[in-house]
């Protein structure tokens, strides 16, 4: 607990000698004032700072001790304020608190309370309970379907863990789409070898169009596929998921959320949600399956099979430059395959 100023002006009286009025008098104020401010009754004003600066040091070290114990006490009773709401945030942020801790955005040795204030702090926003009040339209949209549940607090955290994880990548050149658009082969090319370099590799092709991306880790009450978001500084961030953990579905996403940014779906925020079908979805979706697999060239192949052979699928996948799960997965969506053939040639993709 930050002591009262008072404490340190009864200090530099006594180490200097001086009696209170005399330095009443140097400071021409009331002997009964100088009294109220060593018994803590009286905060130091600016006013008197300045005046205590000409005898003790400067204006400023008083006002920093002022208000450094304004600031105490206010945390002090902001402490007794929470109420039994934002307590309750806790529980539907446990998943999320511990992953914060990790990352040591947030630290575990402290009560409930503390932690509300934490969060408070790392989620920009002085009333945990206010969450839901603010307008996600994305998160709206999917609260509509009555197949999908979202945690208000839990998505809320999740966006902003999304800021933290990208707030540190520097991106020297401006935002860049037809860059983007002709990079697209070698992002394309990038699932052809390992995955893990391959996030690195993917993180620099879009710093160089002035895109911040990053893989995020997913949380239960979050069924997001991505998150687009124009910065301050008129960059981009991109994060995905790999909540799916399919290799397929995590390219095909990948592919979508590179439509949504070519198509400008981002000027504020574009949360990306699972089980959402409107028109910017379905545009983003073509998108992806075109650029993935060339729309010609997969026609001509189902055409040419009334069955799927995994040695015809391998070919294909080869001749268009993509991994066989790929196109075995599109072939498992649009109905050729059944989703359980083939299982054990699907790659998966796991949080380390």
């Amino acid at each position: 607990m930050v002591q009262h100023p008072g404490n340190e002006l009864a200090k530099k009286l006594e180490e200097s000698g001086m009696s209170r009025k005399e330095l009443a008098i140097r400071t021409r104020v009331t002997e009964k004032h100088i009294s109220t401010v060593i018994n803590g009754e009286r905060s130091i004003s600016i006013e008197f700072a300045r005046k205590l600066g000409y005898v003790f040091d400067s204006s400023t070290y008083w006002n920093d001790l002022q208000s450094r114990y304004d600031d105490d006490q206010e945390r002090i009773k902001e402490q007794n304020q929470i109420s039994s709401a934002e307590i309750a945030v806790l529980k539907d942020m446990k998943e999320v608190y511990a992953y914060f801790m990790e990352k040591k955005y947030v630290h575990n040795d402290c009560s409930d309370v503390e932690k509300v204030l934490q969060l408070r702090a790392l989620l920009n926003i002085s009333d945990l309970s206010s969450i839901p009040q603010i307008s996600y339209n994305a998160a709206y949209r999917v609260q509509l379907q009555s197949n999908v549940k979202v945690n208000p607090y839990v998505l809320f955290a999740w966006q902003r863990l999304c800021e933290k994880e990208t707030e540190n990548s520097i991106l020297d050149r401006p935002l860049n789409l037809e860059l983007l658009k002709n990079s697209l082969s070698k992002i394309k090319a990038v699932m052809l070898g390992s995955i893990n370099k391959g996030v690195d590799d993917i993180r620099n092709i879009f710093r160089m169009c002035g895109i911040a991306f990053e893989v995020v880790k997913n949380f239960r009450g979050a069924p997001v596929q991505g998150f687009i978001k124009k910065r301050s500084d008129n960059h981009l961030i991109l994060c995905l998921t790999i909540r799916r953990k399919r290799a397929d579905s995590f390219w095909f996403t990948l592919f979508h959320e590179i439509g949504h940014i070519l198509n400008k779906d981002y000027e504020s925020r574009f949360v990306d949600f699972d089980s959402i079908s409107e028109e910017k979805e379905i545009i983003a979706d073509e998108f992806a399956r075109d650029a993935l697999i060339d729309k010609e060239k997969y026609r001509s192949f189902v055409n040419a099979h009334t069955e799927f052979q995994w040695n015809d699928i391998e070919k294909f996948a080869f001749s268009v430059g993509v991994k066989p799960f790929i196109v075995l997965g599109r072939l498992q969506n649009d109905g050729f395959v059944e989703w359980y053939e083939y299982s054990d040639k699907i790659e998966f993709y796991d949080w380390a």
